[in-house]
């Protein structure tokens, strides 16, 4: 692969592909949310026990944690239409498991295959830099960022309605439907990218690192149920640390790593990852404690007695400004660089959170305070994408933005965590029963505005913007922790590469090793 390809690189069909891509995203997105509303009565549906239900969410957060990286890598090797289609294979099956099935098993099976297919936002990004014009990508990379909101947002009410009207089966033939239509048109409007990173698949670092996660975000997700000191949480959580410090000096280790651990350790693919799971962490506590909020019955003087329909339709204008901004967002990166993106949007966050936190009790202090936290967000994720994608080379896009993805979601599953045990540990008596006080709420709120505020400090450390940079000043400008352990080969290539660019030559060529020539 050399680099005037990436000149070259060009789609006839440019507003279909990102349309049929940010549909996309958005599809992943309200897989989601599109149950949650039925959790609440599915354990008498399914006649088990409401945390057996609780099972339905942590299948899909963990197949997605262990699919994430190994897909969007394999994206990279083989092609990113390829594995974007199996993604989408993998939803469509699910779905339909899920809509043939009656007990928790066979649900907890369509969940996990739903899962793995989150990795298409990663890939789908990725095949955006591959193939749209240079112009067109930030634009494209906010739309389908901002995607996820909307679906978010569009989950809650959207799965309420099919579910209290025709039932649980019926969320995943939607479900399969919106799947197997995108996997046709997909099939048709996308063209192959020939940037590959060949290689031979690193088995033992995928089941590794795999290992790891499980063992890192089951605890998270189900320490407030088994208990925050219980044996197994806590061996768990040491299992973990013990696969990651095997798994890392391995991955530094092989030719062909299933995540390149000394690309990751540069300094603007580093701090953006940090901010990732900062900003993850805030935007989530909005989500869940807006909704809580809304959901509580009125007579607990905390809630307002919303459905879950009705709350995600309250939440529903965040979402539709997050969509509004994509074009702002893309104007803003292009012209003062993403790292103004990131660090504008995690100010909009706090502002949110402050607006949120003085304002629990009122209506519309609360729907203000989520579309401030929502904007922030929009910029917020959109920028990150592309921070990573100006700091690694093109042939790595694919598996650094599954990476940044994972982090993400672990910031999230970790907000989950907090909110639950904040809501849980300060409340009121409510008729015998105990529900979270308006302090509680206030405290979620509160920190989650301290993560945007610590999100926002390390972003405003990354690197100035240079949008004159071309993809080899990109690739060999970064400082490189892991460069001492490159192989002679590689050194060799970025020491030609930076003397010819330092001579004013513009040579475009790459190892094959890491570009597939």
């Amino acid at each position: 692969m050399s680099f005037p390809a990436l000149a070259s690189r060009r789609t006839p069909r440019v507003r279909t592909v990102v349309a049929m891509l940010s549909l996309c995203g958005m599809m992943v997105s309200l897989q989601q949310t599109m149950l949650i509303p039925a959790l609440s009565e599915l354990h008498d549906v399914l006649g088990v026990s409401p945390d057996d239900v609780s099972w339905i969410v942590t299948v899909t957060l963990l197949t997605s944690a262990v699919a994430m990286p190994i897909l969007s890598r394999l994206a990279d090797m083989f092609g990113k239409r390829r594995l974007l289609l199996l993604s989408l294979v993998l939803v469509t099956i699910g779905s339909i498991i899920g809509a043939l099935g009656d007990s928790l098993p066979v649900i907890l099976v369509a969940r996990a295959l739903q899962g793995m297919s989150f990795s298409l936002v990663p890939i789908g990004i990725s095949v955006m830099r591959d193939l749209l014009p240079k112009e067109r990508i930030g634009a494209a990379v906010a739309l389908m960022s901002a995607t996820l909101g909307i679906g978010g947002s569009v989950g809650l009410p959207f799965g309420g309605f099919i579910y209290s009207h025709f039932g649980i089966n019926m969320v995943f033939v939607v479900s399969a439907l919106a799947g197997l239509i995108m996997l046709v048109v997909m099939a048709l409007v996308l063209s192959e990218s020939t940037i590959r990173t060949p290689g031979r698949i690193d088995y033992v670092g995928s089941v590794l690192l795999s290992g790891a996660l499980l063992c890192l975000l089951l605890p998270i997700s189900k320490g407030a149920t088994w208990g925050w000191t219980s044996p197994l949480t806590l061996g768990l959580f040491a299992g973990s640390a013990v696969l990651f410090a095997i798994w890392v000096p391995f991955e530094l280790r092989v030719t062909s790593p299933l995540v390149d651990l000394r690309t990751s350790a540069r300094k603007p693919v580093l701090l953006t990852n940090i901010a990732t799971v900062l900003i993850g962490f805030s935007m989530f506590g909005q989500l869940l404690g807006v909704t809580q909020v809304l959901t509580l019955p009125a007579e607990t003087g905390v809630g307002f007695g919303f459905s879950p329909m009705a709350a995600g339709l309250f939440l529903l204008p965040g979402g539709l400004i997050m969509v509004a901004l994509a074009p702002v967002t893309a104007g803003i990166s292009n012209r003062y660089g993403a790292k103004t993106s990131l660090v504008c949007g995690g100010l909009l966050i706090m502002s949110g959170y402050v607006v949120l936190a003085s304002g629990v009790h009122t209506l519309p202090t609360l729907m203000v305070g989520s579309c401030i936290t929502n904007a922030g967000v929009a910029l917020a994720y959109a920028a990150m994408p592309t921070l990573i994608m100006r700091a690694v080379p093109i042939t790595e896009t694919a598996s650094a933005n599954g990476l940044n993805a994972l982090l993400r979601s672990i910031g999230t599953s970790t907000s989950s965590a907090v909110v639950a045990m904040v809501l849980t540990s300060d409340v009121i008596d409510f008729g015998g029963a105990d529900v979270p006080s308006q302090h509680a709420f206030m405290m979620v709120f509160v920190l989650s505005g301290a993560g945007a505020l610590v999100g926002t400090a390390i972003a405003t450390a990354l690197p100035k913007h240079r949008a004159e940079l071309s993809d080899e000043e990109a690739f060999t400008e970064q400082v490189d922790p892991g460069a001492e352990f490159d192989t002679p080969e590689v050194s060799a290539e970025r020491e030609e590469i930076a003397d010819e660019l330092a001579h004013g030559e513009r040579v475009h060529h790459h190892h094959p090793a890491r570009c597939g020539r």
